[in-house]
């Protein structure tokens, strides 16, 4: 197979001020950041969506293989079926399927079984992972770290939209298939991440959480 042939890398150095700078306003940014479960209904133009995606896309993957795909939706009567599908996956996880430790940890939080806001939402933005693609000859082609791949993508997503204004939330009700199946997605791909996406509720509130401290989150092995 032939090589990619190599390009000069667009690189902008800058000072180490410059540096500490934008990278403290960048964490301040994303230190605001939160999961949102109370959505307004106001319009999203598309062209944010498209850009958030645009985004998500520039991530690293297997072999650079890009082994997402990303399904928005604004159709009420297709956000309809998602929520009452979600829903249905959702009532039987926390009623049967969640073992009493799962359901202790989620409790403070106060998360139950009913999505309200995969209505109320104006996208729903799914991340589909493909595990095989097709080479040009039409034979199936291995993707290769498709997990991976697709949560760097989905990292990038979030951030894209914090970045311009909006807020989410990753939901994952399991089993996904059957967001397959109304999106009508071929065989090779499986639900990652579903995110409403939109402007919070006037009335939106979030958990008094806070996040563990750097020297909790890190380790250090520093030359002498």
């Amino acid at each position: 197979m032939a090589k990619y042939s190599h390009v000069s890398l667009q690189f902008a150095e800058r000072s180490q001020k410059e540096m500490r700078t934008r990278a403290r306003q960048f964490y301040r940014l994303m230190a605001a950041r939160r999961s949102v479960r109370a959505f307004s209904d106001r319009a999203v133009p598309k062209e944010l969506i498209e850009d958030a995606i645009r985004t998500a896309g520039t991530a690293p993957s297997g072999a650079h293989r890009q082994p997402w795909r990303f399904v928005a939706v604004s159709d009420p009567a297709l956000k309809r079926k998602i929520r009452i599908a979600a829903e249905a996956e959702e009532y039987e996880s926390y009623h049967r399927r969640m073992p009493p430790e799962w359901l202790k940890a989620l409790a403070p939080l106060g998360t139950d079984w009913h999505k309200p806001y995969l209505e109320t939402a104006p996208w729903i933005v799914v991340c589909f992972a493909e595990f095989y693609g097709l080479g040009p000859d039409g034979k199936n082609r291995k993707n290769y770290y498709v997990q991976e791949s697709c949560g760097m993508a989905c990292g990038l997503f979030i951030a894209a939209l914090h970045h311009m204004g909006l807020v989410t939330l990753t939901h994952t009700p399991s089993p996904m298939r059957f967001l397959r199946d109304i999106l009508g997605r071929p065989s090779n791909e499986r639900a990652y991440v579903l995110f409403p996406v939109g402007y919070p509720s006037t009335d939106a509130t979030v958990p008094d959480i806070h996040r563990k401290p750097l020297c909790d989150i890190s380790a250090w092995h520093e030359s002498a």
